[in-house]
């Protein structure tokens, strides 16, 4: 889907889909020097990673297990509620491993904070992040972010794998969503 599909939903495009496809190559490039030669694990927070974690992936040279884990401080809202809730644990022992949390957005950072604990808790060998996207002046909390991909606005934003209430996920793009879809 277009921006152009759902123009009367949206109010700005943010960052197209071939700037983000650019980002994408530009940091896969890093993160292959930076752990060439080490364990490697991705580590998708679901569903709105999705996308940037399929893309991502396909652009890196080194070979990368994957694996995904579903936290939700969301709901069906569009503001961070700050209690994080698993709804899918990992499957694989992350103990000695290198994990790079790839995720869509950093909005408050409190999910990704627990997660950064966490994973640090299971013995993981480092544990990194990769945002495509953050939001420096909704931060609640200070998340140390490795790869960052674009700081944005405070604004709702939809599109590559970001939604609202499970929509505009397949947006190419991410914009900014109408206030009045969701007021």
């Amino acid at each position: 889907m277009r921006a152009a599909d759902v123009s009367s939903d949206i109010t700005e495009v943010l960052v197209t889909e071939e700037q983000i496809s650019a980002k994408l190559e530009e940091v896969a490039a890093r993160v292959d020097a930076d752990y060439e030669g080490k364990d490697l694990l991705l580590v998708g927070v679901l569903k709105g990673a999705i996308m940037v974690m399929a893309d991502f992936s396909r652009a890196l040279k080194v070979t990368a297990p994957m694996d995904w884990m579903a936290v939700s401080s969301y709901g069906a809202g569009t503001k961070s509620s700050g209690v994080v809730q698993i709804r899918k644990d990992l499957d694989t022992d992350i103990l000695g491993k290198h994990v790079l949390i790839v995720e869509d957005i950093i909005d408050s950072g409190l999910t990704l904070s627990w997660l950064l604990e966490n994973f640090t808790a299971r013995g993981a060998a480092s544990v990194e992040v990769f945002a495509l996207l953050r939001k420096p002046e909704a931060a609640k909390v200070e998340v140390p972010c490795k790869y960052v991909g674009f700081d944005i606005p405070t604004e709702f934003v939809v599109g590559y794998g970001l939604d609202y209430a499970e929509r505009y996920r397949n947006l190419r793009d991410v914009a900014i969503l109408a206030p009045h879809v969701y007021s």
